[in-house]
């Protein structure tokens, strides 16, 4: 660390380090401070939690000088993070409740910001990570608290090394212990090349003061895991260097959210960037998605919640806006919002789009590109569109490269199970259909696969298959089960055969669905037929009575009606009393599904 250019410092107790505090904290912020002021800034400094402290850390302590005057004091620099005092010392002893020797501690302007616990190769790094536990409850609080300040730990055996964020003593997880990677997510995990890289002064600095989310909802220190700081990192930079648009690829349950959001604030400090606008593709997402950006910084978002009231923050002074693509679109459309909004056409404003690929297929996002003449569009996604699996529509194909450019950082599935961050999958392809005797060629071009998928035979078989194996496939109830399907019209066969199913007393499971529909849509037949093509393999007619009788009758309906038919059941089943005319009716009935 001497090499990376860390000052050595001798620091055997507390004495010395409130002493060697001073020192740094004058040679910071170029003053002196007489003892008076100094112990002012240390009782301004010992109060509060872990938490509190940290947002202690990165304010300026006021203190009155020896003339009476008021004074600030910078703790550490934000803007410009290299420019800070950098030193790292061995051994330090504390004594709280009992008496604590410390294996190396960085400090940063004379603040105690990582302590680094070390094992000797072949023991388990989870001793180390214990030791840090004993030592906040044993002697971190004591004296005047410094080490409370702690902003980040790292734990190594040599062989193994990780890093994770200070917390109450109750909030710290083994689980939250991450690796570092480089960009194409390779582990990092030795510890020479572990200080190298992360403890290298900048990029430690920059750590602390750019990527330590505090969460104001858990009152905690949420440290950025690496692909969220590549990702955050490639946009700043593309943000900063060029007028092109990008895209991450991250895995669903990765913490896309967090990463937007630090995205999103970092971009909000730039003054090249005059809004950064946080989109979302259905309605019901951004209050949910604004409460999390809150919780991240409270305050920072005033959630839309109507076209106008964005379009009252898009032309005030929001500097960061959560709203959905349909009141985006709404406000750059509408006549009634254009002579507010034409002033807006020549600044410089960052949209960032939650999974890119749902809600930037169309007409919309040609619509937004026109109208905001510098803007920069930076989409994040789980499942981007390639030339591959791309769709078809009155635009033609769409891909996600298409509209947002480059694939600026990469977080894949399997990056994700190997790290444990996603649960891993165990995959069984079961089949539903034979092919006939008299059929020997199975590539047969002109076979419609929808027809085949909806065949009446094979959703009756697959409905049958979920009932006959749902005990051992969900460990004998202990877990709930989620089943997607590929349409509307499909979704409602399906629940029709269960429901049917239940009342012919096959099985007792709870089924519930919920969907969105269009106002005006195609009608769908109120009979399974619609789905399948009427041959010898459909259900035989005595089949399809038996199991249609509920809600068959060969009659059209809209797919609200269904929804309604079926928000019943679920009335019926759970005491309830909602519909399609209920205020967030699909939300509530969602979050309320008991287990099983």
């Amino acid at each position: 660390m001497q090499q990376l250019g860390y000052q050595k410092v001798l620091i055997p107790d507390e004495a010395a380090l409130l002493k060697n505090l001073k020192s740094q904290l004058e040679k910071h912020n170029k003053t002196q401070l007489s003892e008076k002021e100094f112990a002012q800034i240390l009782n301004a400094l010992n109060k509060g939690s872990v938490f509190e402290r940290a947002k202690i850390l990165r304010d300026r302590v006021d203190y009155t000088d020896d003339s009476g005057e008021s004074r600030t004091i910078e703790l550490i620099n934000q803007i410009h993070w290299c420019q800070n005092e950098f030193q790292v010392a061995q051994q330090v002893t504390m004594e709280g409740k009992y008496k604590n020797r410390y294996d190396v501690t960085i400090l940063i302007n004379g603040l105690p910001l990582v302590q680094v616990e070390l094992k000797r190769r072949g023991l388990e790094l989870k001793e180390a990570f214990k030791q840090t536990k004993r030592y906040g409850l044993h002697s971190y609080e004591a004296g005047q608290g410094l080490f409370q300040y702690i902003q980040l730990f790292v734990i190594s055996n040599g062989v193994n090394t990780k890093y994770y964020a200070n917390s109450s003593f109750n909030q710290r997880s083994f689980k939250q212990t991450f690796y570092w990677t480089d960009t194409k997510n390779k582990l990092i995990t030795q510890l020479s090349e572990f200080t190298d890289i992360f403890l290298e002064k900048c990029h430690l600095s920059k750590m602390i003061t750019k990527y330590i989310v505090l969460n104001e909802t858990a009152k905690s220190l949420m440290v950025l895991r690496p692909y969220q700081y590549y990702a955050t990192e490639a946009i700043v930079e593309r943000v900063k260097t060029s007028p092109k648009y990008g895209y991450i690829w991250h895995t669903t349950g990765s913490g896309k959210t967090l990463t937007s959001f630090k995205t999103a604030q970092i971009l909000t400090n730039l003054q090249q960037v005059h809004k950064v606008v946080f989109v979302v593709d259905r309605k019901d997402l951004d209050t949910q998605t604004s409460q999390e950006f809150n919780s991240f910084s409270k305050g920072s978002i005033d959630a839309t919640s109507n076209t106008k009231k964005l379009v009252e923050q898009l032309t005030g002074n929001d500097k960061l806006i959560v709203t959905t693509i349909q009141k985006l679109a709404n406000a750059v459309n509408k006549n009634a919002y254009k002579s507010k909004m034409e002033q807006l056409q020549d600044k410089r404003i960052v949209f960032i789009f939650d999974e890119c690929h749902r809600s930037q297929f169309g007409k919309t996002h040609a619509d937004i590109k026109d109208f905001f003449e510098k803007c920069q569009m930076f989409g994040f996604t789980g499942t981007p569109i390639f030339e591959e699996n791309a769709g078809s529509n009155e635009f033609g194909k769409r891909t996600t490269t298409m509209l947002f450019g480059d694939c600026l950082h990469k977080y894949v599935i399997t990056d994700a199970i190997r790290d444990e961050n996603v649960l891993k999958f165990s995959v069984e392809y079961i089949s539903t259909f034979k092919k006939k005797d008299h059929i020997f060629d199975i590539n047969v071009e002109a076979i419609d696969e929808e027809e085949v998928m909806n065949a009446p035979i094979r959703l009756n078989n697959v409905v049958d298959y979920i009932i006959n194996h749902h005990g051992r496939k969900t460990h004998n109830r202990t877990f709930t089960a989620i089943f997607c399907v590929s349409s509307v019209p499909v979704l409602i066969e399906y629940y029709k055969l269960f429901q049917s199913k239940k009342q012919a007393g096959e099985h007792q499971l709870r089924v519930a669905t919920i969907f969105s529909y269009g106002a005006n849509v195609d009608l769908i037949d109120d009979d399974i037929d619609e789905l399948g093509a009427v041959g010898d393999d459909d259900l035989p007619m005595a089949a399809e009575e038996k199991y249609l009788a509920p809600y068959g009758n060969n009659s059209q309906k809209h797919p609200r009606e269904f929804l309604d038919d079926f928000i019943k059941d679920y009335n019926r089943e759970f005491g309830t009393n909602f519909s399609t005319k209920t205020v967030r009716a699909s939300t509530t009935t969602t979050t309320t599904l008991p287990k099983r």
